[in-house]
């Protein structure tokens, strides 16, 4: 069968993988490369950061975990870390999905994927053109025309219009990336009226962050690179010291809930927001369940 994959983030090189590994002839249409995408500004703890009612996010993110276990691919490693709730907070329904976990008072403990997601990104693309898989850089504006028995809509912020789905929003997240002093594990605060995160990588850490719905841009902000570096020092004092590196901008791809569907000759898999690195192989393993299905 002829697939057209419409985006080359994560969620679109997953799908891409899975479907020409079982033997479809695949093309990724994008206007950037994966290293352009959202997902490679992501601070990559492989868990979901948003609370949502659908029972199918512990099912994904179990089986994503599972994929990057089997993997071995460069960028990941997977570590022992602490998410510490808001006082009261009811234990999240994922935390079943994780190896270890522990709950003691308001912290969760766990051992997840830490993805260094330049570096995973770069070998899945390397992968997935490894199977045969076709890319074509171009902006799409409909997904009609499309020359493809199947189209999968996979293309971030852009699948909503796409898809003439109005409830996508834009939400932009700052990150900085400090030097890596030696952390063993990850923190993650969501105690505070935003989250604080700090994500060791071996070289560098990912420290975070901002939730900015609307946002349209992504040119980092020097007063909220400031206000980041000083949260991530007080979460976690050993990075007193660590330089800082650089600071980027993403726009995550936000809808109240993940649409995952087959409307005719079209997949639908976006409205990941911040935990497209999370739910990517899980999600992929249910679009090519819906490719193989009668329409």
């Amino acid at each position: 069968m002829r697939i057209t994959v419409a985006g080359a983030g994560i969620i679109g090189l997953s799908c891409a993988y899975r479907l020409a590994g079982a033997g479809h002839e695949v093309t990724v249409v994008a206007a950037a490369g994966p290293g352009e995408s959202t997902s490679a500004v992501a601070g990559g703890v492989l868990y979901p950061p948003v609370r949502r009612p659908d029972k199918r996010i512990a099912r994904w993110t179990a089986e994503t975990l599972a994929v990057l276990r089997s993997q071995e691919a460069p960028g990941v490693r997977f570590r022992r870390g602490r998410v510490l709730l808001a006082s009261g907070e009811p234990e999240p329904q994922w935390l079943r999905a994780m190896e270890d976990p522990v709950r003691a008072g308001d912290q969760l403990v766990f051992t997840t994927a830490l993805v260094d997601t330049p570096v995973y990104l770069t070998w899945l693309l390397s992968r997935v053109e490894a199977l045969g898989v076709r890319f074509e850089h171009r902006s799409l504006t409909s997904l009609v025309d499309l020359d493809a028995d199947v189209v999968v809509n996979a293309a971030g912020l852009g699948a909503g219009r796409l898809a003439g789905d109005g409830s996508m929003v834009p939400i932009g997240g700052q990150v900085v990336h400090l030097t890596d002093p030696g952390l063993r594990e990850f923190v993650v605060d969501e105690t505070g009226p935003g989250v604080t995160y700090v994500i060791p990588h071996g070289d560098h850490v990912v420290c975070g962050g901002t939730e900015e719905p609307g946002r349209g841009d992504v040119e980092p902000n020097p007063g909220v690179t400031a206000d980041i570096v000083r949260r991530s020092r007080e979460l976690v004092p050993a990075l007193a010291g660590a330089e800082i590196l650089r600071s980027a901008v993403g726009l995550r791809p936000f809808r109240p809930v993940v649409r995952l569907e087959r409307k005719d000759d079209v997949v639908h898999c976006y409205g990941h927001g911040g935990a497209g690195i999370t739910l990517a192989w899980g999600c992929a393993a249910d679009v090519a369940e819906l490719v193989g299905s009668a329409p």
